[in-house]
């Protein structure tokens, strides 16, 4: 069973779920932008949220602008946090070197996730517990093609 939660909204066009079991539901423009090549834009979307305590809903780019357009978002994910109530924009970034891309209004530009989050109470130590990894940083994990370490 998937549970559901109310988030009371004030939009042009409601987000959408493209099919059952997405963890997005559709963003879409509304407003025409030309997006340059190496651009980027602030985009409206017309909506408007206001979440429960707990929860955070993060902007995400979608998948085929991306490959077929090179269209993705600056801040990804972009996080809108419960006590926000202004629009939701959209940082689009045309990553293409040479063409242009249009958005007309009502096209699909993002996509919204909603999910709980729990409140954390820092506690200052002297120390952290150790771990596998440890103080490994980026690229520590390596990778392994064929059984051999690259």
């Amino acid at each position: 069973m998937t549970e559901t939660v109310d988030v009371p909204i004030i939009a042009s066009d409601v987000p959408l779920y493209a099919h059952p079991g997405d963890a997005g539901a559709d963003l879409t423009a509304a407003e025409a932008v030309r997006l340059e090549p190496g651009r980027r834009a602030l985009v409206g979307t017309g909506v408007r949220i206001a979440l429960p305590d707990g929860y955070v809903a993060f902007v995400v780019p979608r998948s085929g602008l991306a490959a077929r357009h090179g269209i993705t978002i600056v801040n990804s994910p972009g996080t809108v946090d419960a006590g926000y109530r202004g629009e939701i924009k959209v940082s689009l970034l045309n990553t293409d070197p040479e063409e242009a891309f249009e958005i007309a209004e009502g096209d699909r530009i993002a996509q919204l996730i909603v999910m709980p989050v729990p409140r954390v109470e820092f506690i200052e130590v002297d120390e952290l517990p150790d771990s596998v990894r440890g103080e490994g940083g980026f690229g520590s994990t390596g990778y392994q093609k064929n059984g051999v370490s690259a």
